[in-house]
């Protein structure tokens, strides 16, 4: 797959997997894995946004630290600019990630209390070996002046400042190295939603300003399709739909993302769509079901879906991995929107839970919930 500049992707990566152990008994033996990432494909191209949603539990955070290697996949290739990352070690490794920087979920825990901003910041360019004293401080003040935090916050610590004035201390740290692409995990979960607008505006103006390239994780589909090119829907460590954020929002053709979408509030009510509630807990990423992993809580699942895996059906770059709407996309000669409503008429046909009340405007990963109100158990994977 080629950019649309027709330039090859800053990040490619084909099945991707990232299993953790099981280990029992005295011996410690291992007895399973979980699942948490098993067979992920993305591209991403230079200067672009794509967003990675899903309910807690099916592996997008585990997708973004194993891109960087904070945790080591079990299978699969990452290439980042050309760059084999898995054949990647020591200096050639570390050079590589000053390349590549992360912003966490968590404000408060991201950052040490025991550091003042300075050390904090500086900690990274010392790493790396950039600049003497004088050329860092002006790399610090200069990250902080970015994210719009006075210079005068270098002799602070994480403990004098309020919630969006640490995460943007965690975006200026990221900054600070220069980075061509960085993994947003969550950045604005934690956050009131007052301040979430003011960080997801500063992240649009810092892209366009260097020509930054993002991978934002998110359980939260409003966000990402305000900061968002491409988005790709998770669930149980696979990727069930990917597309433009523009034909994922007109014509979503998986019944999970209906189902995520049905749970993005509206204030205006002639917008608000039939909520489609999920019936069942999410299935555990170490005994994933047979065939399509979906099928225990779709609506629409039949014999088919639970026996075979459904491959992937690509239309004018719009993936996805479902027998129903390949059936429906054959049947309409390839027309995304008919599918697209012949699925959500089918579920309500089918009579799928439904609810019209107002849901919650933001529900945060550390709340264990599901996008739009739907509780599932967190199972620490995403």
């Amino acid at each position: 797959m080629t950019a649309r500049n027709g330039e090859p992707p800053i990040l490619e990566v084909r099945g991707l997997e990232t299993h953790f152990p099981i280990r029992r008994g005295l011996l410690r033996r291992t007895v399973g894995a979980v699942r948490a990432v098993d067979g992920v494909n993305l591209d991403l191209s230079r200067g672009r946004t794509l967003g990675i949603v899903g309910e807690s539990g099916c592996g997008k955070t585990t997708v973004g630290r194993s891109i960087l290697r904070l945790v080591e996949p079990t299978a699969g290739t990452i290439r980042f600019a050309g760059e084999d990352v898995l054949a990647t070690n020591g200096a050639a490794l570390r050079r590589l990630r000053r390349r590549m920087q992360i912003v966490f979920q968590d404000p408060y825990g991201s950052l040490n209390p025991r550091l003042t901003v300075r050390a904090i910041l500086e900690e990274g360019l010392v790493i790396h070996g950039l600049g003497d004293a004088a050329a860092r401080a002006e790399r610090m003040r200069s990250a902080l002046d970015r994210t719009g935090m006075p210079a005068a916050s270098l002799e602070r610590y994480p403990h004098e400042f309020s919630g969006g004035q640490r995460q943007r201390i965690a975006i200026a740290r990221a900054l600070v190295l220069e980075p061509e692409f960085v993994v947003l995990d969550e950045p604005v979960s934690a956050l009131d939603v007052s301040i979430q607008a003011q960080v997801i505006n500063l992240l649009v103006e810092l892209r366009e300003q260097f020509g930054l390239t993002y991978l934002f994780i998110s359980h939260d589909l409003s966000v990402v399709e305000h900061i968002a090119d491409e988005v790709a829907v998770m669930y149980l460590g696979r990727v069930v739909e990917h597309g433009s954020t523009d034909q994922l929002a007109r014509a979503p053709l998986h019944p999970y993302t209906h189902a995520l979408f049905s749970a993005v509030p509206h204030v205006d009510p002639t917008r608000r769509r039939r909520r489609i509630v999920l019936v069942g807990d999410v299935p555990s990423p170490s005994h994933p079901p047979a065939g399509c992993r979906f099928h225990p809580r779709c609506p629409l699942a039949e014999s088919a879906c639970r026996t075979i895996d459904p491959p992937a059906t690509d239309l004018d770059g719009h993936v996805v991995h479902c027998h129903v709407a390949a059936r429906l996309l054959e049947q309409g000669d390839g027309d995304a929107a008919r599918a697209a409503t012949g699925i959500a008429e089918a579920i309500a046909a089918a009579g799928a839970p439904s609810s019209r009340a107002a849901t919650p405007a933001r529900l945060t990963a550390s709340d264990g919930a599901a996008p739009g109100g739907a509780h599932e158990p967190r199972r620490g994977t995403s």
